[in-house]
Order: structure tokens, then sequence, then C-alpha cells
């Protein structure tokens, strides 16, 4: 029994859902619009102003599409109602970020600054020279940007230098002790 599966979502106002043949979703809310096409296996309605996903047969690929389809519908009204954002944290003594348009120009420690497009749909700012927050209205989207940031510069065990998210944890090693 998926319990999230299960979970009714509720439609906000000023967002509008579409249900079209074959499970393809469009939301648009005031963020913006979102559409995805999702298993057509899947029962979606919409009933007084509720989405509720139901599955036709116990088989184990639909109970585990089950919670993943009224998940993706969630994370989609969230992204258009709310949006998400990522914040991610430089450690490290001469490591910064920089904006220069639609670029975000990181100085890692490489011979040369590295240059990042912002993709369609994305929003990067950089409050601070530590700090990078990455907007967006999908929540794919915005995580898959903020992981290719951090992985210019992971964040090391023994000093902590690199790029982490700002609730990430490091877990630090004990170094060498010199004799």
């Amino acid at each position: 029994m998926s319990r999230i599966g299960l979970k009714p979502i509720t439609i906000p106002s000023g967002v509008e859902v579409k249900i079209s043949d074959d499970n393809f979703i469009e939301v648009k809310g005031p963020k913006g619009q979102l559409t995805q096409q999702l298993n057509p296996d899947m029962e979606i309605k919409i009933d007084n102003g509720e989405i509720t996903v139901a599955r036709p047969t116990e088989q184990k690929a639909h109970k585990s599409l089950h919670g993943l389809t009224r998940t993706l519908i969630f994370n989609m009204i969230t992204g258009v109602t709310e949006g998400y954002a990522k914040t991610l944290e430089i450690v490290g003594t001469g490591y910064r970020a920089a904006k220069q348009g639609k670029k975000l120009v990181l100085t890692l420690g490489f011979s040369h600054p590295v240059e990042m497009e912002d993709p369609a749909g994305i929003e990067v700012e950089v409050p601070a020279q530590n700090k990078i927050i990455v907007k967006g209205i999908d929540k794919q989207l915005v995580g898959n940007y903020a992981s290719k940031i951090r992985d210019w510069r992971r964040p090391e065990p023994y000093k902590g230098k690199g790029i982490k998210y700002d609730n990430e944890v490091v877990r630090r090693k004990v170094g060498k002790t010199g004799k």
C-alpha cells in the first residue's frame, strides 16, 4: 500500500491543472508553467479541486509508480506556486563565485576560472563571494544544476574546502601527525 500515493493533492487558488490523453500534465501558476508526460498506466483524476492518483493493479511496477506519480504532480504544483531554491557555500582560501550577466564564474584554485552558463528556467544569485543560490520552478532542474556546480570542487574531508550545500555536514578526518 502506497501511503504517499493515496494522499489527494489540493489544487491551490491561482493554479490551473490540465490532464490530457496519455497522462500529459500541464500546470500553470503565478511563477510559470510546467509540463510533464507521466506513465499512462496510472489513473489521474481531478475532482472538486483535488487530484487523486490510482493504480490499475497490485503489480510491483504499478505500486512503485503510484507514489512517484503523485509526488511528481505535487512537485509541479509547488514549483509554480512557491518555486525551489538550493543554497551552496564555498569554503576555502581564494575560492569565490561571481555573476557576469548570464554566466556564473567560479574561482576554485584551477589555473583558469570556471564559467557556467545558466540553463533556461534557472536563476542564479550570488549574494556574497562564498554563497550561491540556485532558484527555479522545476525541482529536478534546480537540483541538477546545483549538483553540477558542486561537482567542480566537492568538499574534502581534511580541511573541508570545496563547494557544499548549506545544510550538508562534511565528515572531517584527522590528518597526519608530524613527529
